[in-house]
């Protein structure tokens, strides 16, 4: 199990990358919680949904919540990073060209692939 902190740079980490290339933080946050991390799949997939609750997640979050499957304080704590890496990300993003923004898009997209294919 990680450090707050560690969390925190997780939640920061995904939220520059979703800024910058318009990804979910959910395809940062899942796999990082499980390889990085050691969560389950699920315990992951909860945790996540739970911290990017408002607006579009709460039910589901409810539903694994109660199943035991969300840990608030992973939550809350990448939701903090997450926040501030986003706005980071974003700032980023607009400050470069299209096609540099398409290049570190699909470089963030076949590194997670490869991860999880050979995780």
């Amino acid at each position: 199990m990680g450090t707050n902190i560690s969390f925190v740079v997780l939640g920061a980490a995904a939220g520059i990358l979703s800024g910058l290339v318009g990804i979910g933080g959910g395809v940062i946050i899942v796999p990082a919680l499980v390889l990085i991390f050691g969560l389950s799949q699920l315990k992951a997939q909860g945790t996540t949904t739970a911290l990017m609750v408002p607006p579009i997640g709460i039910l589901a979050a409810w539903t694994y919540y109660r199943q035991g499957y969300v840990d608030l304080k992973i939550a809350t704590l990448v939701c903090a990073g997450f926040l501030l890496g986003g706005l980071l990300g974003a700032k980023i993003a607009t400050s470069l060209s299209s096609v540099v923004l398409e290049k570190v898009f699909g470089a963030v997209l076949l590194i997670i692939a490869i991860k999880m294919l050979f995780a």
